[in-house]
């Protein structure tokens, strides 16, 4: 199976799924225990600066790497992206799926431009694990406006122990849900 255009919707119902499924009622959200409790071995090690984190099945058990050498909250994003993959895409994953930056390493021009839809349905699986819905309307409420406030982002970002950037497009996403 190949995936023609990204599954928003999946995405985020998969990550909902696993905050209601371990209780998650408060940030940062536990990515790690979840990713374990759901079956997966975490592998923190020193890699090329390029290189995020791979997703790889070995004798039957599914496996994250994450670069340990990244900012930590790099790393709970690139651990819930590769989640992400073992969540959505382990029927489709042959061997080992690596991911250096945003893209996967592949030689398609699609890796390449970032438009892969496996690799936007993993971040958009990892955003809304990491930054989830019903986290930013208890803690912001349901008339916040955004702000370009940088002390505001910056205690977002720590409180769910993301990047500012994160912080930035989640609110974009969070508040465009609430106009529909």
């Amino acid at each position: 199976m190949t995936l023609t255009k990204p599954r928003f919707q999946k995405a985020k119902r998969e990550a909902e799924q696993l905050l209601e499924k371990y209780e998650i009622a408060n940030s940062p959200v536990p990515v790690e225990r979840i990713a374990k409790r759901e079956g997966a071995r975490i592998q923190f090690g020193p890699l090329d600066k390029e290189l995020s984190g791979m997703f790889f099945v070995k004798d039957g058990v599914p496996t994250i790497g994450v670069n340990s050498l990244h900012h930590p909250n790099r790393q709970r994003f690139s651990l819930a992206h590769e989640l992400g993959h073992m969540m959505l895409h382990a029927d489709i994953i042959k061997g080992i799926h690596v991911d250096k930056g945003h893209a996967i390493l592949q030689r398609a021009a699609l890796a390449a431009e970032g438009t892969d839809p496996m690799e936007i349905e993993a971040n958009q699986f990892a955003a809304n694990l990491l930054v989830p819905d019903f986290l930013l309307s208890s803690i912001l409420g349901d008339d916040y406006t955004i702000s370009d406030d940088e002390e505001e982002l910056e205690a977002l970002s720590k409180k769910f122990k993301v990047s500012t950037v994160m912080i930035q497009l989640r609110l974009v996403k969070w508040m465009d849900s609430k106009r529909r």
